[in-house]
């Protein structure tokens, strides 16, 4: 089964301030007892959404109707870094993020985005401040990333460049993101292989 390529990402944003969010940040412990990851999108970021004595909502910007459409996750450096739990991922594709711009992402956390068809794009500080500002000065910007040429590009002419491993950009633009549909797609070369094979 061919998968979609990811040839661009286009969406309102929201800016999640703070350097080096981790897992449990995104994703806390308590909420991975699940069987699938169906649902975990509502726990996404819970604990600095919710605060934990009265339940009540926080400023958090996720609690922020302005952006409540946002699609694109804007952040700072080291996003993603902590546990390797694939759950944390997998609450921000479930909460309505396809994409997430960042100064810089935790390796693990960055493959298990990109095995989502989630792009992860890297922008110099300097840029992701231009793109902050911009949201949040009309929060129904519309922002672009071209995952093929590498350019984020808004509505309101803001445009810079973006840089991602060739290996994950390939893997997005080619349809090719997910290796267990590689896999499956590839069941009888992989059975003709292992006949081939003496010790198998």
């Amino acid at each position: 089964m061919a998968l979609d390529p990811v040839i661009t990402v286009s969406g309102k944003g929201v800016f999640i301030p703070g350097a080096d969010i981790d897992t449990d940040r995104i994703i806390p412990a308590r909420f991975m007892k699940c069987v699938t990851f169906d649902g975990l999108g509502e726990f996404a970021f819970y604990d600095v959404r919710f605060d934990s004595e009265t339940g009540e909502k926080t400023n958090h910007p996720l609690n922020d109707e302005r952006f409540a459409e946002a699609s694109v996750l804007i952040a700072g450096v080291n996003f993603g870094c902590g546990s390797s739990r694939e759950h944390a991922p997998q609450s921000l594709k479930k909460y309505g993020f396809n994409a997430v711009i960042a100064e810089s992402f935790a390796e693990i956390f960055y493959g298990n985005s990109t095995t989502l068809a989630m792009p992860c794009v890297m922008a110099s500080a300097e840029n992701i401040g231009r793109l902050r500002e911009a949201v949040e000065a009309k929060p129904d910007t519309i922002i672009t990333i071209d995952v093929e040429n590498l350019k984020v590009s808004t509505c309101c002419d803001l445009e810079f460049s973006v840089s991602m491993p060739e290996s994950a950009r390939e893997a997005l633009v080619s349809g090719r993101w997910d290796p267990i549909q590689e896999l499956i797609d590839n069941d009888s070369a992989i059975n003709d292989r292992a006949k081939a094979l003496h010790y198998v």
